[in-house]
């Protein structure tokens, strides 16, 4: 049944998660693909009566002066992980929504991020004038394109770390701050958070970045009535330490250190191979070992980039464990998978579950979302099958029309 329009604004728009997304939706509504990662796919989420592929719209903020067709091509002539013809099939869809897309803010977003903008991208912005700008932005796609509610997603790259005990804990006192560029903490993926859900909008951080995480911010979301959910999507090393680490508890063995080595090489990667954009990544891959066994067990995460792998992404993780009399073991494992590839379909799934609870009239944290990020805010349970067990009671109280 189709419905009133649903808007997708996504920050960083012509990036490798933000093309892909854009080209599977693409496919989606063409039946160019299979539902092949789609977790709202599945059987059991079937009754729900979620958003039809062609209900959506897309926008977006970008800070680069590139085509989004470029950006999606190079997916699958760098990286060899689309089919070119694909994409091809999609071009006309690409250009339109290239049109729509505005450029971004770069307030406190760290020089590397920084030296990737273009000269139509603001400096000097106050984070009050930022927010103004971004939201009329948003603003102006909805007015044209008549929809209903709109869905922000910040896909961009990870930002340098914000100490949240620099944030003020209430909205009133943090919004005082926003005329003060010396004195606001706040990095731009909180900027757009501020500007979509003081609007009304959904706001989902899939990056590492500050974003919505700050209880002002949260706040903010329940005055308006409206709701948000991060941090950082759960796509590969970290999906299978919190699969295994579970096993690892379960079975009372004792994990005395766990080392992973990353190596990728897309625009994240480059932003990335800085290391104070790095310390927000590590963070967020490495803390939640010690929540699932209950005991910290010495680890290592790097994160390295290796320009010719293009989106491919290889993990190496080394296990050490000992079982029964003390005796020492190792698992060893290695991931490889298309960066871009593995967070598109969950990009797609967070919109369509975000939309279902607008209808549903939820607000705050969206913390049956759990399951799709690495530290889900308002939510101490970081074993995955837990966390989706939270995911289908949701679905099951929605069929119960709790």
């Amino acid at each position: 049944m189709a419905r009133p329009g649903i808007g997708i604004w996504l920050v960083g728009a012509k990036g490798g998660v933000a093309s892909t997304t854009i080209v599977g939706l693409a496919a989606l509504k063409q039946g160019l693909t299979p539902p092949f990662g789609l977790v709202s796919g599945l059987p059991q989420f079937g009754h729900l009566g979620l958003a039809d592929w062609n209900d959506f719209a897309v926008a977006g903020h970008e800070i680069r002066d590139v085509r989004l067709v470029d950006e999606a091509m190079k997916l699958a002539t760098t990286s060899r992980a689309i089919d070119p013809r694909l994409i091809e099939q999609c071009r006309a869809d690409l250009a339109e929504i290239d049109g729509r897309v505005r450029p971004g803010t770069i307030y406190q977003v760290g020089r590397t991020i920084e030296g990737l903008a273009g000269a139509e991208v603001p400096r000097g912005e106050s984070p009050r004038d930022a927010i103004a700008r971004v939201r009329e932005d948003m603003a102006g796609f909805v007015r044209a394109a008549g929809l209903k509610h709109l869905i922000v997603v910040n896909v961009a790259s990870t930002e340098p770390p914000v100490d949240l005990a620099s944030v003020p804990p209430t909205w009133a006192e943090l919004e005082a701050l926003l005329d003060r560029v010396q004195e606001c903490p706040l990095p731009a993926s909180s900027l757009y958070a501020i500007a979509a859900l003081g609007a009304g909008h959904s706001y989902v951080n899939f990056t590492p970045s500050l974003g919505s995480a700050p209880e002002a911010i949260d706040e903010l979301a329940r005055l308006r009535n409206t709701r948000h959910m991060g941090c950082d999507g759960k796509t590969g090393e970290t999906l299978l330490k919190s699969v295994l680490a579970p096993m690892f508890q379960l079975r009372n063995l004792r994990v005395m250190s766990w080392v992973g080595h990353n190596i990728f090489g897309n625009m994240d990667g480059q932003v990335l191979n800085d290391p104070v954009n790095k310390a927000a990544k590590v963070a967020s891959k490495d803390h939640l070992l010690g929540e699932i066994l209950g005991y910290k067990p010495q680890t290592h995460v790097s994160i390295e980039y290796i320009e010719s792998l293009g989106d491919w992404k290889t993990a190496w993780d080394h296990v050490h464990f000992a079982g029964f009399l003390g005796t020492p073991m190792t698992l060893q494992f290695i991931w490889q998978g298309c960066d871009s590839l593995l967070a598109a379909p969950l990009v797609l799934d967070l919109i369509r579950f975000t939309e279902l609870a607008h209808r549903r009239g939820e607000t705050g944290r969206l913390t049956f979302l759990a399951s799709f990020f690495k530290s889900p805010y308002g939510v101490e349970e970081h074993g995955f099958v837990r966390q989706f067990q939270m995911l289908e009671a949701w679905a099951a109280g929605e069929a119960a029309g709790e």
